[in-house]
């Protein structure tokens, strides 16, 4: 079970920086999709407050990998009881 939390801690670091890249990928094509004036400034306010929010949480998800990694997750708290 502990290869697999390693395994999976792997995973989570890939999958972090390749979503932060493929949300700003979507975010210029759509902003640039939009038509001009107010519905450009919309898309673009919109697609902000997304990526706002999804960063921390892409962050979040390198973070929990390098500890499962790490090994970090191996022991659980009711194992030292």
């Amino acid at each position: 079970m502990n290869g697999i939390k390693r395994a999976l801690g792997l995973l989570w670091i890939i999958i972090g920086p390749l979503a932060m890249v493929l949300m700003f990928m979507q975010a210029i094509e759509k902003i640039g999709l939009a038509a001009e004036g107010a519905a450009k400034t919309n898309t673009a306010l919109q697609w902000g407050i997304i990526l706002f929010i999804f960063i921390p949480i892409a962050i979040g998800l390198v973070i929990f990998g390098w500890y499962a990694l790490k090994g970090e997750y191996d022991r659980l708290p009711s194992d030292e009881l």
